[in-house]
């Protein structure tokens, strides 16, 4: 089992950039895919992006290719979203989630393990 806990969002306008984290304990946090999920006000929760095990495989939906960038840090049990080039649609709630699987999964349903999510507003 594991714990997440996401930090870092917050208010910024458009065109800025914002840095998220999420901190695991528990299981070995090395043992799990991770993936960062979003959630507007009347919206479904959506997939964002992805990372392996070992950080060495990445998956982004089209919408943030090229302006985000998911990593991890193993030693710290951490992984991270670098949001640049925000936009106004970006705004939902991120949460991150862990899979104890191999693949990069993009159905919410598929992950184990999930932070209670972190606010992302961004305003013109």
């Amino acid at each position: 089992q594991v714990q997440l806990v996401e930090s870092g969002g917050g208010l910024v306008q458009t065109g800025g950039s914002l840095e998220l984290s999420c901190a695991a304990s528990g299981r070995a946090f090395d043992r799990y895919s991770m993936a960062w999920f979003r959630q507007a006000p009347g919206k479904e929760r959506e997939f964002v992006a992805a990372i392996n095990r070992h950080g060495t495989m990445t998956s982004y939906t089209d919408s943030v290719k090229g302006r985000f960038t998911i990593s991890r840090d193993n030693a710290k049990n951490a992984m991270y979203l670098r949001m640049d080039s925000l936009k106004l649609e970006d705004t939902a709630v991120y949460y991150c989630a862990a899979d104890p699987d191999y693949t990069l999964d993009t159905a919410a349903g598929l992950y184990d393990y999930w932070g209670q999510g972190t606010q992302v507003t961004v305003s013109s």
